[in-house]
């Protein structure tokens, strides 16, 4: 068993640092606990390392304070999808980072999908062969396993291409590339690299399963913090009277989110035994909560009044409230330009983008069919499978830009 000394060894310190917090312990304990199960006596000493906070005079006071939230969360009341995540802890791209320039922004968005995706490679390696790598419920068969990291490492490659981390040769093996992948890319963690993979996992319990749920969904939202900030330029690009320019960024846009799509038969190797095993802890948490999503869904068109009444802008009130003061969406800036169309090329890119916003809804509602059944409820107890057969029918864009159909991806 663990105990929480480390932390306590902190608090007793004349004036502890930030810097020094014991973050192996703390990350190890839940690991092994499981969040939903961590003791009482590791609460009351992590609450009463928050309430030392103040009296700490430190730069990084802000990174512990988002961590202890993130790992008080049951605690506090405050369980919901971003803390289960622990989105407050990753660099996501977007709004709430400097901005920086389209191509800074995009290699972050690279940059942590990568080592999200290499850090779940290395985890299921080491499960393979240690008994004692964490969350070892319901280990997933060596069929699996193999399985599992080739969808992980083909999700990964394009990224890793991009940042010219791995090439791929046709004369390696999966298990050649695989090593060559964690070894590359764990040389160039930087600190605050590994201790973002580190603090951001906090599972709900410990079944090996949820390792691999938990990255993937973190990498899905890497990619819509960025989809977020595209639309906003492009709806500047509109806004200034360049629409091709808006129609290049929509489309390499709509190229990222199908490219993300191989993130779906990644998640489709999830054991059903062990998501059932582990979502009954994840009761306040649901993909409904999604900030990045529901922003990128209304830069696109603003939501009709029963769409922002329902579950999914009740549960996000930040976008919900920039929603109704009048936040602009491509749409509407395509009616302020006083265009009765989009340029034919603009056309295409929202076709484009569209269709690859329904392929993504359709492939999430068929995953979802799979593992909880047609009629069931969502993680954490939403509306599930019914409230995604309704939203994967929702317009992307204003009915005058009528979506192309793109197969659906096979998970």
């Amino acid at each position: 068993m663990t105990s929480p000394g480390p932390v306590r060894r902190w608090l007793a310190q004349r004036r502890p640092s930030a810097d020094r917090f014991p973050y192996d312990a703390v990350v190890t304990a839940y690991q092994r606990h499981g969040k939903h199960f961590v003791p009482h006596d590791w609460t009351h000493v992590l609450s009463a390392a928050r309430d030392r906070l103040p009296q700490l005079n430190a730069t990084n006071t802000r990174h512990l304070s988002a961590f202890l939230s993130c790992a008080l969360d049951k605690v506090d009341g405050t369980y919901d999808y971003r803390s289960y995540l622990g989105l407050p802890l990753l660099q996501l791209p977007g709004p709430d980072r400097p901005k920086g320039t389209a191509a800074q922004q995009f290699a972050r968005r690279d940059r942590l999908h990568a080592i999200l995706l290499t850090d779940l490679i290395a985890f299921e390696l080491r499960a393979a062969f240690d008994e004692h790598t964490p969350l070892p419920q319901m280990r997933p068969t060596p069929a699996m396993t193999t399985k599992r990291l080739r969808h992980a490492l083909r999700a990964a490659m394009p990224a890793l291409r991009r940042l010219s981390l791995v090439e791929h040769t046709a004369s390696s093996s999966q298990a050649t590339l695989l090593r060559r992948v964690v070894a590359t890319v764990t040389m160039d963690l930087t600190p605050e690299d590994r201790r973002a993979l580190q603090i951001s996992m906090l599972p709900v319990h410990t079944v090996h399963d949820e390792w691999m749920f938990i990255r993937v969904l973190q990498a899905f939202e890497t990619t819509f913090a960025l989809l977020a900030t595209d639309l906003t330029d492009v709806i500047t690009a509109v806004e200034t009277g360049q629409p091709s320019r808006a129609a290049s960024k929509l489309s390499a846009a709509a190229s990222l989110l199908r490219e993300s799509a191989s993130l779906w038969p990644l998640l489709a190797t999830i054991q059903p035994a062990a998501f059932h095993a582990f979502r009954t802890f994840t009761e306040g948490a649901s993909a409904v909560q999604s900030r990045h999503y529901k922003i990128v869904e209304s830069l696109c068109r603003t939501p009709r009044t029963a769409r922002l009444d329902s579950p999914a802008y009740l549960s996000v009130p930040e976008v919900r409230t920039a929603i109704m003061h009048g936040q602009v969406s491509l749409d509407d800036a395509l009616n302020a330009a006083q265009q009765s169309a989009p340029t034919p090329v603009l056309a295409a890119a929202m076709r484009e983008f569209a269709a690859a916003i329904h392929q993504w809804r359709q492939t999430h509602y068929r995953l979802a069919v799979r593992i909880l059944g047609p009629e069931h409820s969502g993680t954490g107890y939403t509306e599930g499978t019914p409230y995604l057969r309704d939203a994967r029918q929702e317009p992307v864009f204003h009915h005058r830009h009528p979506p192309d159909r793109m197969p659906e991806q096979e998970v």
